[in-house]
């Protein structure tokens, strides 16, 4: 019995002390990051910030366009009453396709591997993309909250 005990004691402090040795991994090593690989951390925090809201720019979106077809559907008399909160929703309808089309398009655009023999131009390059997800963030979050204010509002 007292074979078995040592022997399964060996085998986990074998165990632990190959966990030691196992190379760390690059978001945790002691290596400082280059201007790259900040750059390259910027643009993808933008894009996940604005990924993120993409579900909720949708809800907006379709919860917009039905507001203003139940609008069209009123009296001649309603709709003519409602027509300043149909423009309201219809500026707003506009802003956030116009997000979900700039995300779109940065994605499609977006090459996470441009340059990469050319440390220079990459980090022109991702300078260039980071102002570019920054503005389409900013899209997205101020679609949003020009929707959160403007659906609320009652006609």
């Amino acid at each position: 019995m007292n074979r078995i005990f040592v022997v399964a004691f060996a085998l986990s402090l074998s165990a632990l002390s190959a966990c030691n040795d196992a190379p760390k991994s690059p978001a945790f090593s002691d290596k400082p990051k280059t201007l790259n690989d900040s750059l390259m951390d910027e643009v993808m925090n933008g894009h996940d910030v604005a990924m993120g809201k993409m579900g909720k720019l949708t809800k907006l979106e379709q919860q917009t366009q039905g507001m203003i077809d139940s609008i069209s559907k009123l009296p001649a008399k309603a709709r003519q009453a409602a027509a300043p909160y149909t423009g309201r929703l219809d500026s707003l309808l506009k802003d956030l396709k116009y997000a979900e089309f700039a995300m779109d398009k940065w994605m499609n655009e977006f090459n996470m591997d441009s340059m990469k023999n050319d440390l220079k131009a990459q980090a022109k390059y991702l300078e260039e993309e980071r102002q570019k997800v920054t503005a389409v963030k900013g899209n997205i979050l101020s679609g949003i909250q020009k929707a959160d204010s403007v659906l609320r509002t009652k006609f």
